[in-house]
C-alpha cells in the first residue's frame, strides 16, 4: 500500500499543483552540483510540463475512481492518511473499509500505466531517468538554476 502513497498524495493536493520552480528552497542542505546548458534544461522544462500534464490526467482518474466507488474525496484522504499513521486507529464500518480496500486496489492497478506513461515523457526528451532524477534533485538545492528552469516555464 506504501507504493502509491506518492499517487494517493495528488489527491490531497488535487487543483493546488505548482512548478517546482515556484516552490520555497528546501531548508538549507548541501547544493547539489550538476553541469547543465540551456538546452538541456529547456528539454527538461518540455519533460517537466509533460510530467505535469500525466500527473493531471492520473489525478483525475484517481479522483473518478473514488467517486465511483461512492466515496467523498474528503473521507477517502482521511481514511488512507489514518491509515498510514500507526498511531491512529481507523473508524469505518465494515462495508466501507470494504469499498475503502477496493478503491485502493482499483488506484494500484493504474500505477503501473501512470509510471510507463511518465517515463515516456522524459525518454521523449532524451533523457535517462538518472539524469532526469538528478536534475530534478539539483533543482530542489539550487536556486539559480531554478530562477532559469522558471523563466524558461514563463517563457513556454
Amino acid at each position: 500500500m506504501k507504493k502509491i502513497a506518492s499517487l494517493l498524495i495528488f489527491l490531497t493536493v488535487v487543483g493546488s499543483m505548482s512548478a517546482i520552480a515556484q516552490t520555497q528552497p528546501m531548508p538549507p542542505q548541501q547544493k547539489v552540483e550538476v553541469d547543465v546548458n540551456d538546452q538541456e534544461l529547456a528539454k527538461f522544462a518540455e519533460a517537466y510540463q509533460g510530467l505535469r500534464m500525466v500527473n493531471q490526467q492520473a489525478q483525475q482518474k484517481m479522483v473518478d475512481v473514488v467517486e465511483s466507488e461512492g466515496f467523498d474525496i474528503q473521507r477517502f484522504n482521511e481514511m488512507y492518511q489514518t491509515s498510514m499513521d500507526p498511531n491512529k486507529e481507523l473508524e469505518a464500518s465494515a462495508e466501507e473499509m470494504d469499498k475503502y480496500e477496493s478503491t485502493v486496489q482499483k488506484i494500484e492497478g493504474m500505477q503501473g500505466e501512470i509510471q510507463e506513461q511518465m517515463e515516456e515523457v522524459i525518454t521523449d526528451q532524451g533523457f535517462t531517468m538518472e539524469r532526469y532524477e538528478k536534475l530534478a534533485m539539483a533543482l530542489q538545492t539550487n536556486p539559480e538554476m531554478q530562477q532559469r528552469l522558471q523563466e524558461m516555464l514563463q517563457g513556454q
